[in-house]
């Protein structure tokens, strides 16, 4: 751009320097509005405005909202995966109808009668808050996650940054859905006995939205479509954990996590 002729413009038209002033301002900046302001310059400049002046306006103001995008891009924290394992978002009608004969007619009768499946939903929900952040801190898992997971995931969160780390907690209250994914038998005939092992795996989804219980204790109500609000969107994540117990006869077990992984829908919408 020629400064000697964008200085001769504005001294010799009051008009040229209020649609500059505009064209630096205004939230509305484009090439219709900037003809359109131009519409009242004297022809013998307007020619020389359009083509030398405008251009240079548009071009400076799309790189800036250009990189501005990318910046917003680039600051979005991203959680990578704490395993390399499907990811389950939602319940599966098959596996649901399959839960409840498994449970009513296998786990009941010859496993555990005594077996409840919603105060296993609810006492899995304390695990989850336990686990995810212990794991965060980088602390102990023994007990709470079996032996052969621990290191794993303790390679997985090293190499995160405090930014990643600081997505991986939740807290209990802020679980907003919590369903049973999918419960398995599994029996394993051991060849140094005529014993039978037995086990049962539970994999579990947990929607999360972070700041839940203050949003139920303030005057803020909870949106039915809450996923699809941009100002949710970076708050929310989905949990799978994948519990295991050995109920072979004569053998004292607690639940422990045999997989797990969290991961969130709006990583996915920004690649």
């Amino acid at each position: 751009m020629n400064i000697n002729l964008l200085k001769n413009l504005l001294q010799n038209s009051k008009k040229c320097s209020k649609i500059v002033r505009k064209a630096l301002f205004s939230d509305n900046l484009s090439a219709a509005n900037l003809v359109r302001w131009t519409g009242t310059i004297p022809s013998s400049q307007r020619r020389i405005f359009r083509n030398q002046i405008l251009p240079g306006f548009t071009a400076s103001r799309r790189l800036f909202s250009d990189e501005n995008k990318e910046n917003q891009v680039s600051s979005h924290t991203k959680l990578p995966p704490l395993m390399d394992v499907p990811v389950r978002p939602w319940p599966s009608i098959l596996k649901s109808f399959k839960n409840f004969f498994v449970t009513a007619l296998i786990i009941k009768p010859y496993f555990d009668p005594e077996f409840n499946l919603s105060d296993f939903v609810q006492g899995s929900k304390r695990a989850v808050q336990v686990v995810s952040h212990k794991l965060a801190k980088g602390q102990d898992l023994e007990g709470l996650v079996t032996s052969d997971l621990i290191p794993k995931l303790q390679e997985r969160v090293s190499n995160m940054s405090v930014g990643q780390r600081d997505l991986i907690p939740v807290n209990e209250e802020d679980i907003i859905y919590t369903f049973p994914y999918e419960i398995g038998v599994i029996v394993k005939e051991l060849a140094t006995s005529n014993v039978q092992q037995r086990f049962v795996e539970i994999t579990m989804i947990y929607h999360v939205l972070k700041g839940l219980s203050q949003i139920k204790s303030g005057v803020e109500k909870l949106p039915m479509n809450v996923g699809l609000l941009p100002d949710y969107q970076d708050k929310i994540s989905i949990c799978n954990y994948r519990f295991v117990k050995e109920f072979t006869k004569g053998v004292e077990s607690d639940w422990t996590v045999n997989l797990l992984n969290h991961f969130r829908p709006v990583d996915d919408s920004a690649k």
